[in-house]
């Protein structure tokens, strides 16, 4: 098997796990915080074990890569507070696609802070789904998870895909430094966060509820990051780009099999826009034939 094989292979498996952690973290019982802090903490020794494995240690003592890699920890764990709450107040289906938008804020951000070019294409891709978004919002899914307030978990969602955004604008600062590395000041970053309002007094109870827990941490962050980093590095942009929609793809599959959600047909043509325009951001789709090379 060589490195694109390889790598497309573990591209697949990293989304294909994170398309399932809706289901781990309702399926829990536990409160959205304890939720994250088991998932930093399990985390943070998987990471640990891969980061000693791979000799990557010595790396974490410059003061200035600790201090971007931490700030960007308290955005990527604050992150999965806002997403991990979204999904039982708009569903995992509808929180995945709005979270779906995060390009566009990483894009918005660029232009902002680093300088960088907002072309008019990029511009109609925000433009596709923001209409993709209106056509989302307006009729709440049917699921027997979800509670009231269907508008705070549209909200919930965007403002979990604004915190990745500036996780993955502060992480262009540490390149160079190995992601995994970086991973692991993240998630260790959330256990300090989170320990103060975990509710360490009354553990979860129950082998079944510490198993979902352990998942969550192990796989869904521990080897899900190095399966995701593994492929970053053997993949070109583009391939990497197009593969990550797995993920979203995979969330709305669980939700549909495993809790019955039926979304309405406006939100599934909403949703589908979404991910459409997504691509063509990351993937540099124009809306204009390029004129050939002359000869």
């Amino acid at each position: 098997m060589n490195d694109k094989m390889r790598g497309t292979a573990e591209m697949t498996a990293a989304m294909t796990i994170s398309g399932t952690i809706g289901w781990f973290v309702i399926q829990s019982g536990q409160p959205v915080l304890d939720v994250v802090f088991w998932r930093c903490l399990f985390g943070a020794a998987a990471l640990l074990i891969v980061c000693l494995a791979m000799g990557l240690l010595r790396g974490i003592a410059r003061p200035a890569i600790l201090l971007v890699a931490a700030l960007g920890g308290i955005a990527i764990v604050l992150n999965w507070v806002l997403l991990f709450s979204a999904f039982s107040h708009a569903s995992i289906s509808i929180a995945t696609a709005i979270y779906s938008t995060q390009p566009f804020m990483l894009v918005a951000l660029g232009a902002l802070f680093l300088g960088e070019r907002l072309s008019a294409t990029k511009l109609a891709w925000l433009a596709l789904a923001f209409a993709g978004m209106v056509l989302i919002v307006q009729v709440k899914p049917e699921a027997a998870y979800l509670g009231q307030d269907y508008l705070s978990g549209i909200l919930l969602a965007l403002g979990a895909a604004f915190l990745y955004a500036v996780a993955a604008l502060l992480t262009k600062k540490l390149t160079g430094t190995p992601p995994h590395l970086i991973a692991l000041v993240q998630v260790c970053v959330g256990v300090i966060m989170l320990a103060p309002f975990a509710n360490l007094s009354d553990l979860p109870s129950g082998a079944r509820t510490w198993a979902l827990l352990a998942i969550v941490g192990v796989v869904h962050t521990g080897l899900m990051f190095t399966l995701l980093y593994g492929a970053i590095q053997k993949l070109p942009t583009a391939l990497t780009g197009s593969l990550s929609f797995i993920y979203p793809v995979v969330a709305i599959l669980v939700d549909f099999f495993a809790f019955d959600v039926r979304l309405h047909v406006s939100q599934f043509v909403g949703a589908a826009i979404i991910l459409i325009a997504a691509a063509g951001m990351n993937l540099g789709w124009s809306f204009t034939r390029r004129r050939p090379e002359p000869a």
